[in-house]
């Protein structure tokens, strides 16, 4: 039987009007570096905006997913604050600040973390999977996956096509980060391929530990979200990060490896039993009559100290309609003078990357997340496609009313201290309002249930 055309997608977060510097991702190098600056929620969004108009440009697919509602006044509430949304804030402000700062996270903006997802080819019932991610390592992130799933389920409605899981209980022993620990290898995008699991820890059997930082995603994590998805056994692959780049500021396994189609693009030290990983993609995929090749980056050209702070591996790594590989750097990577060099060598290489483009992520990137974080891929045949929700597709159109919704809603300036603001939360609640409009998807927010 052949399989149906489909198409790798990517659907990028719109970056929230309270986009700030909290530095409240501990193991995150940029982000807490970066704590108390101020940031740019207007230059942020724009930044994503135009990396996803010009993807569209070039011929790819691309979505864009809504922020969430922030501050989150639901969790300020839950957490013991009353009285009117204002005086939630500003005692939150005055007793809490923490907590404010927690509530007020534009991290949604990573869909990278989003959850994770299965195209119907590789799937039991034949249907597209997503399981949100609950993010139980930190605070901001935990509280995301209700929210995540209602948007999802109004952008991939069709049941025949789409199954929409709930999280995992949000406890350690499961802790789940979503794509960022997963990839997917298949000769083509519809054909069925060996899904690649990474994780840092394992809750309940034995082996190595990061010991400065916290492993965020579980081999138990991996291992539901395989079960809930209905992966066989022969086209699974579960691999332990390396603890020493953990502690080196590798939270997610995509800031230190990236994956297309037959090509992982990693660090010599992204895994445990590297070459023994190797192995077993290339059988199952061999076994699928699908070729593997890993382009591993050595030590003594890009240290991962280099790797962390330009973000060589946070790339995307896409096919054109042509079958040419490009693969999409933050701007941090030419201002590196070894990851600068090494990408430079490409060209004199015979390597599986047929191009480098560069985007300036500056306001993403401070907060230690570049281009693979801001995107969440769902592999989609040509029925499936059909089936999304067709506003938020990027587009000529829809890119000229979100550039000009951004100029709207969006400040150009916030400070930590500026999350206490009560007009922040007017703001931002009449921004997700009309954009729940713009791109059609129904009132999804709780304060317009």
């Amino acid at each position: 039987m052949q399989a149906s055309k489909a198409y790798e997608a990517n659907f990028d977060g719109l970056v929230g009007p309270t986009h700030n510097y909290a530095g409240l991702s501990f193991g995150n190098v940029a982000s807490r570096s970066n704590e108390k600056s101020v940031a740019n929620p207007k230059a942020a969004a724009k930044q994503g905006l135009r990396k996803m108009k010009r993807l569209a440009d070039l011929g790819f697919q691309q979505g864009v997913l809504p922020p969430l509602e922030r501050p989150s006044i639901r969790l300020l509430r839950d957490v013991g604050f009353s009285g009117d949304d204002a005086t939630v804030i500003a005692r939150a402000a005055r007793e809490a600040p923490e907590l404010l700062a927690a509530a007020s996270s534009a991290s949604a903006m990573w869909t990278a973390n989003a959850a994770t997802v299965s195209p119907s080819a590789d799937t039991e019932d034949g249907r597209v999977h997503f399981t949100p991610a609950n993010l139980a390592a930190k605070l901001h992130r935990a509280i995301e996956h209700g929210e995540t799933r209602r948007s999802l389920g109004a952008i991939f409605a069709d049941e025949s096509r789409f199954r929409i899981h709930r999280a995992l209980p949000g406890t350690p022993a499961l802790g789940d980060e979503g794509a960022a620990n997963h990839t997917r290898f298949a000769r083509e995008y519809g054909e069925k391929g060996v899904e690649f699991f990474v994780y840092g820890r394992s809750e309940f059997g034995r082996g190595p530990q990061p010991q400065r930082y916290p492993a965020r995603q579980t081999l138990e994590a991996s291992r539901a979200v395989a079960r809930l998805h209905g992966l066989s056994s022969d086209a699974t692959v579960f691999a332990q990060q390396s603890p020493d780049v953990i502690d080196a500021g590798v939270f997610h396994n995509d800031v230190i490896a990236v994956g297309n189609r037959t090509t992982l693009f990693c660090h010599e030290r992204a895994f445990v039993d590297q070459h023994k990983v190797y192995d077993e993609l290339r059988a199952k995929l061999e076994a699928l009559g699908t070729p593997f090749s890993a382009l591993e980056v050595p030590e003594s050209e890009v240290s991962v100290e280099d790797a962390v702070s330009s973000y060589l591996f946070n790339s995307q790594l896409l096919s054109g309609a042509d079958g040419r590989q490009l693969l999409i750097v933050p701007q941090e990577c030419r201002e590196n003078a070894r990851v600068a060099a090494y990408l430079d060598s490409l060209a004199s290489r015979k390597t599986p990357i047929d191009e480098v483009l560069v985007f300036d992520l500056r306001e993403s990137m401070k907060n230690g997340g570049g281009p693979a974080c801001l995107r969440l891929r769902v592999v989609l045949d040509d029925a499936e496609r059909a089936a999304v929700n067709a506003r938020v597709w990027m587009n000529d159109a829809l890119f000229t009313q979100l550039d000009a919704w951004i100029d709207r809603h969006y400040r150009d300036r916030l400070a930590p201290a500026d999350l206490a603001d009560p007009k922040l939360l007017a703001e931002s609640r009449a921004a997700l309002d009309e954009l729940t409009t713009i791109l059609g998807l129904g009132a999804v927010y709780d304060f317009q249930r």
